[in-house]
């Protein structure tokens, strides 16, 4: 179907989605859309196998279809759109085998950020995980899933950014989104959200706190949880 319609102690900075500090500035209209659109596929407002068009994004979000373009393409490098020349953009559909994939590649990038984003985050950035961890927790208290998307979304970004280190954290942005929707179709299923929203709470926690070790822990047993939730969707031979 069509379908139209989100090193050392350094100062603290807005962050793109790929953790990289920047200045203090609204967002660009690519970057505008491109939000818009990553929260309407990972939440399945806009779901798995649909065919979208530029024109018709481009009315319903109110951008122009330079931006919605750019925005397409962006998602394509992060696995959920896939564009067909002269077919149009299809949504990717939902992958349980490229989910363990991915976890497998975030196993060791994620350890390696919370490790380092414990060690380099500033005063401000600490505070700032402190705080992340109360909203999650509230939003498990209130059952708002999508607040707790939103939430794990800002968290990557703002773990990418204290890590300090761009590469890692332009890789990671890559894989997150697939991840995310993956859990959103499936959560339902296994009543998931308070044991996610617990491990991610304690990972934000020992983040805040400092410590390398235990924050390459939380970040490990992240993974072990979500690898054991993709395992149970796989179809029993």
């Amino acid at each position: 179907m069509l379908v139209g319609l989100h090193a050392p102690e350094q100062k603290d900075a807005q962050q793109t989605h790929t953790g990289a500090p920047l200045v203090n500035r609204p967002p660009t209209l690519m970057e505008d859309a491109y939000h818009r659109l990553e929260e309407m596929i990972v939440t399945l407002k806009i779901e798995p196998g649909s065919v979208v068009s530029e024109a018709i994004l481009s009315r319903e979000l109110n951008i122009g279809t330079t931006p919605i373009r750019e925005a397409l393409q962006r998602l394509a490098r992060e696995h959920l759109v896939q564009i067909m020349p002269r077919r149009g953009v299809i949504v990717t559909d939902i992958d349980v085998r490229q989910q363990l994939q991915i976890l497998e590649v975030r196993r060791e990038l994620d350890r390696l950020i919370m490790r380092a984003a414990a060690r380099r985050a500033s005063t401000a950035e600490r505070r700032a995980f402190t705080a992340m961890a109360e909203r999650m927790r509230q939003a498990v208290e209130t059952n708002d899933v999508h607040e707790f998307m939103r939430l794990d979304g800002e968290f990557n970004q703002r773990a990418a950014a204290a890590a300090r280190n761009e590469i890692a954290a332009t890789t990671v942005a890559s894989l997150q989104a697939v991840s995310r929707r993956f859990w959103f179709f499936h959560h339902r299923d296994v009543a998931e959200l308070p044991q996610t929203a617990a491990l991610h709470i304690n990972l934000m926690q020992t983040i805040a706190g400092g410590d390398e070790a235990l924050a390459a822990q939380a970040a490990e047993r992240l993974i072990d949880h979500l690898v054991k939730l993709a395992t149970s969707t796989l179809p029993m031979s």
